[in-house]
């Protein structure tokens, strides 16, 4: 299958309301400019350089979403032309985001990274720090982020009922910080759901997902 039809398979089984974020990372631009030339135009990286690399390449209506962990130092490399920010997972972060963005004259889209995964390995805040970092003044005076939705990462495991528990956790999550709106917190995003999981995640209420291997194919990290 080429990527080009493994993205019409994908798109064809998603509701239209589901935005697709294509993982390239680790992958040439050939391979980029493939799912371009088929109609995609969000692709998801989760290395700052690698992703600064690729936007110098692409053309310059794709829109970038970092998708990995960020360090606060790699901010500056992309606050320029980022457009979404999945993993913030700490206020020092988005402080930092806020201050490239406003060096920058533009207001960043963000998710908080809400831990959901058992495992120890994966980032994210609990819900009720991220319940009290949007209630908090110090948050309020941020003014060039937005905080547009949430983000998770299930546990990495064949044991689906678990990976079911931790979306639904993220959903009921995202239900109980929605009235928090401020002007800069208006939740409508719930990112979750990869190559392996998606459908599940879209049945549990995600809105976003992000999907690398079924339409690139298997990784190569050599």
């Amino acid at each position: 299958m080429s990527i080009k039809e493994n993205l019409q398979n994908i798109k064809s089984t998603i509701p239209e309301q589901v935005t697709l974020v294509a993982v390239s990372k680790t992958k040439p631009i050939s391979d980029l400019m493939e799912a371009y030339n088929a109609g995609q135009r969000i692709f998801g990286e989760n290395k700052i350089q690698e992703m600064v690399d690729k936007y110098e390449d692409m053309p310059k209506d794709v829109e970038w979403h970092m998708i990995g962990h960020v360090q606060r130092n790699k901010v500056k490399y992309m606050a320029e032309f980022v457009s979404l920010i999945h993993g913030v997972d700490s206020f020092k972060l988005l402080k930092e985001i806020n201050k490239r963005a406003k060096s920058h004259d533009r207001v960043i889209d963000c998710l908080l990274q809400i831990k959901i995964a058992e495992e120890d390995s994966k980032f994210g805040m609990s819900a009720k720090d991220a319940s009290s970092l949007l209630q908090s003044e110090a948050f309020s005076e941020l003014k060039n982020i937005r905080i547009v939705g949430l983000m998770g990462m299930a546990t990495f495991t064949d044991d689906m009922k678990q990976v079911e528990s931790e979306f639904k956790f993220l959903k009921s999550t995202f239900d109980a910080l929605k009235p928090l709106q401020t002007e800069n917190c208006q939740l409508q995003t719930i990112s979750m759901g990869m190559s392996g999981d998606y459908q599940l995640a879209i049945d549990c209420g995600s809105n976003m997902i992000r999907v690398g291997s079924s339409i690139f194919g298997a990784r190569n990290y050599n």
